[in-house]
């Protein structure tokens, strides 16, 4: 279902299920709130799942960084309780989060925690960029796929595709603000150390973006979910799902 608030986009679901803590969801960077729909499935409680800001549905920010896109979301932080799950670049949002009244746990699926000068120049660039136009909606598509990482794990008809690009002016175009790649690093490490509430990180084992051992250094219980890789939300919803269980 969704529901307007501000200038978001914002899904939500599972309100006739069993109680519980209501389930944030906050996609990465270039995706939207689509990619959680087997997560939402296979959940027995309630869930919201915005489009971040500059995502999708969602209106872009004058600028920005961790803290602005946290303060978007802020809102839909359910006082009477809510667990955040945040995927990569959500997930370092759901850590800005972890401090508001109501939030009981976050839980960080594939974060990447170490960034390189190199790495942060070359994000940098991407934000400085015009996005890209396409004469029709199956290109803007497939830069979409590439831009969030959901080539190949998802068909270009599938509403996580389709989500994510707009027509304007008799062309075609991801969704995503490029300058949203201008965020910088997250500085994980002090997030996790200022986090009041318990933290869960988790990788899929073959992801690329967050090595095992970068992980552990954090916390050494992270959770490595075998088979899958960065997107593993979208590779094995019932997996990650699971990851929320205590909390249901």
């Amino acid at each position: 279902m969704l529901a307007g608030m501000s200038d978001l986009r914002v899904r939500h679901g599972g309100e006739g299920g069993r109680s519980g803590p209501v389930v944030l969801l906050l996609h990465g960077l270039g995706a939207t709130s689509e990619v959680w729909d087997g997560v939402a499935a296979a959940m027995p409680g309630p869930w919201v799942a915005p489009d971040l800001p500059g995502h999708g549905g969602s209106a872009p920010l004058p600028a920005y960084t961790f803290p602005a896109v946290a303060e978007a979301v802020a809102d839909l932080v359910d006082p009477a309780g809510t667990v955040i799950l945040g995927h990569s670049f959500g997930g370092v949002v759901g850590l800005q989060l972890a401090g508001r009244p109501g939030v009981r746990a976050v839980v960080g699926l594939g974060i990447k925690v170490a960034w390189t000068p190199e790495e942060l120049a070359r994000a940098a660039a991407v934000a400085a960029r015009e996005p890209a136009r396409f004469a029709t909606r199956e290109e803007a598509v497939a830069r979409h796929l590439r831009l969030s990482g959901l080539d190949g794990l998802v068909p270009p008809d599938a509403p996580a595709a389709t989500a994510g690009v707009v027509e304007e002016a008799g062309s075609w175009h991801p969704a995503l603000d490029p300058r949203a790649f201008g965020v910088g690093d997250p500085q994980v490490g002090a997030l996790l150390a200022a986090a009041p509430v318990p933290v869960v990180l988790a990788r899929g084992e073959h992801d690329a973006m967050v090595g095992r051992e970068q992980l552990r250094a954090l916390d050494p219980d992270a959770v490595d979910l075998l088979g899958l890789g960065h997107n593993a939300h979208v590779e094995d919803p019932a997996a990650v799902a699971e990851l929320l269980s205590r909390w249901w």
